[in-house]
Formats: C-alpha cells, sequence, structure tokens
C-alpha cells in the first residue's frame, strides 16, 4: 500500500513522502484523526516507503509525491502480508487493550538493528488501547529511540493517551474523508457499484470503516426517497399534498433498520443532496459535488432550490435531526420537514 494508492490526506502523504526521501522522519509519530478514514494504512505505507528495494522518485511515483514505495519488490511485498522481520505491528489483543508485555517485547527487539531493511518500524494501532503500565514502558524508548527505529502510533482517540506520551510525538492531524473520497475506495477496493458507494458515502461521515459497517441497500432507499422528497416539494405547493409525501419517507419497511433510524438515514443523505444542489445553484465547482452520480437530477432541482432555498432547507434539515435526537416523533418530525422545504 504506496502513499499513492491512498485516498485523501494529500498534504500529509506529500509531507511523509518529502520526509521519507530526506531520511528526516521524525522517531516518533503519531497520527490522530477520525477513526476509518486510512490512518494505519498511511503508517503502513511509511514502512513501505523506508524499507522498499526499488523505491519510485520524483515524478515515477506520483505529482504531488518525493518519494514512494515501488509496492512490487520482495520488501513490499513481506510488508502487505506482514512476513517483514523489520516492520511490527502491535494492536489490541482479545481483551481490547495493549498490555506491558507487548510493548516490552517490542521494546527489546528495537534495540537491535534492522535484519534486513534501513529501518525498523514499529506500528502501534489503536495505540489509545495502551494500558497505563504500557505506555509508561513506552516513555522512556520514546524519549531516547533507538537510532535505526522509528515508532508510528495510531489512534483515533489522542487524549486516551497520556500527555507525556503525546508531547514526545510528532503529531499528524487527519481529516474525514470527502463523500467522493470514501466512494472511490468502495468502488476500487470493495467491489460497490457506483450507486451502492454513493449511498453508502453519504451516511459515513467521512470513515471508510463506517461505509463498510452499513447497510448499503438501506442507505440506497434512503437516498432514493430523499430524491424523490426533493423533487415531489420542489413540484407541490400545496400543503395537504407535502404532507403526503411525508408519508414515504417515514413509512415502514421490510429493512431491520427501524423507522426512526430510516428516517434519520434519509435525513443525512437529504442534507447532503441539498449542499449539492446549493453547489450548482450558485455556480460553485462542480468537483465537490458528492453524489455527482445525480449530477442531471440535481441540475433539474437547482432551478427551484435558489441558494436562499436550499440555505433555509438545509437548515431545517438539521433542525428536523437533532429533534429526532431528542425523541421526537418521526412522524411528526417528517410532516414538519415537508412544510419547511
Amino acid at each position: 500500500m504506496p502513499f499513492r494508492t491512498i485516498v485523501g490526506h494529500r498534504r500529509l502523504l506529500a509531507l511523509l513522502s518529502r520526509a521519507a526521501a530526506r531520511d528526516t522522519l521524525p522517531p516518533a509519530l503519531l497520527l490522530e484523526g477520525p477513526a476509518g478514514v486510512g490512518k494505519r494504512r498511511v503508517a503502513m505505507a511509511i514502512a513501505e516507503a523506508m524499507n522498499c528495494l526499488k523505491p519510485l522518485q520524483g515524478e515515477n511515483a506520483a505529482p504531488d509525491l518525493v518519494r514512494d514505495a515501488c509496492g512490487e519488490c520482495p520488501a513490499c511485498r513481506r510488508i502487505q502480508r506482514g512476513m517483514h522481520p523489520d516492520v511490527i505491528v502491535i494492536e489490541p489483543g482479545d481483551m481490547g487493550s495493549i498490555k506491558i508485555e507487548q510493548v516490552r517485547d517490542v521494546i527489546d527487539r528495537a534495540e537491535y538493528r534492522p535484519f534486513e531493511g534501513r529501518r525498523r518500524v514499529v506500528v502501534i494501532d489503536e495505540a489509545d488501547a495502551l494500558m497505563p503500565a504500557a505506555q509508561n514502558a513506552l516513555l522512556k524508548t520514546l524519549e531516547e529511540p533507538p537510532s535505526a527505529s522509528i515508532f508510528v502510533l495510531v489512534s483515533s482517540i489522542p487524549d486516551a493517551l497520556l500527555p507525556t506520551v503525546r508531547s514526545r510525538c510528532s503529531r499528524l492531524r487527519f481529516a474525514a474523508l470527502s463523500a467522493a473520497e470514501v466512494a472511490a475506495v468502495l468502488c476500487r477496493d470493495h467491489g460497490y457499484t457506483e450507486q451502492d458507494a454513493r449511498a453508502v458515502a453519504v451516511d459515513a461521515e467521512g470513515s471508510i470503516g463506517r461505509a463498510l459497517q452499513a447497510e448499503s441497500a438501506d442507505l440506497v432507499e434512503a437516498r432514493d426517497g430523499a430524491r424523490r422528497l426533493l423533487d415531489y416539494t420542489a413540484r407541490a405547493g400545496d400543503p395537504s399534498r407535502r404532507l403526503d409525501a411525508a408519508r414515504d419517507v417515514t413509512a415502514k419497511k421490510s429493512s431491520p433498520v427501524g423507522e426512526r433510524d430510516q428516517l434519520a438515514a434519509c435525513l443525512r443523505a437529504l442534507g447532503s443532496l441539498l449542499r449539492d444542489v446549493s453547489i450548482l445553484s450558485s455556480g460553485g465547482d462542480r468537483r465537490l459535488i458528492g453524489n455527482s452520480d445525480l449530477e442531471p437530477e440535481l441540475s433539474a432541482l437547482a432551478r427551484s432550490f435558489d441558494s436562499r432555498r436550499s440555505a433555509s432547507a438545509y437548515a431545517a434539515v438539521d433542525a428536523a435531526l437533532a429533534a429526532l435526537e431528542r425523541n421526537a416523533s418521526p412522524k411528526i418530525v417528517a410532516d414538519w420537514l415537508v412544510l419547511q422545504l
């Protein structure tokens, strides 16, 4: 998994690539950010970049990268299979924690020079699962790291780490991915159709991990319902007819999600569609559209939803979601919403 195969985070990847080329990577890194955005993949890409036997340079890697792993040499392939002797991955055990014995073993191994690679890379995934004793055992190594070793801590809850651990690491903050980036990964790596990927990505809040846990059929249905609702409210001014449309998004389906979850998914999809409509109606950058597969339908809606109406509708959707979280009746929320759109 070289840097160039990772979706998103281009600024951070360029920074890491440049440091790898100059051999100036900090001895202790903390990759922090939302769960499921690719932090562990980046950690493994660092290991490959530091130990690749045939690294790619400059334009041969990617336009924004200085150095990258080839991804094909024996060293890269062993890292990808978890078989490289100089790349060590620690992760929580069956009890969901990382114990002091695991850390002590890694510290002992890190004192020796690499067996065959340029640098030994120790990846601690879900580092927030480190027990306090394990974190304290790691402190001295982070203060005085072995010259040939790099420690990469990965965490979505960095505040769970001791302040002394955080202060000894160079911290890189990862943002959530865009819906388009999540959809691209789902299509490329997980065999999703574009329609399913786009629908799931809208509800994933920038996390590939969350997207993979979702029921794509339910979310495709939610996005279709949101699109129909927008189309109907764009044409129907009669309140009674709008209330008829509300029943479409609150009707019980045979899916395992309940009425409340069904409406919440529809509202999140509705917010994403309204954001795209606002971009189109204001002449914004079309590359920012999250539901690009629906662009013709959204362009038609943009004629009815100008920037002001889109903003007002988006605010109503946000208020409806907040009401659902406060346990308001899904039917009342849906009825109220269709009168605001």
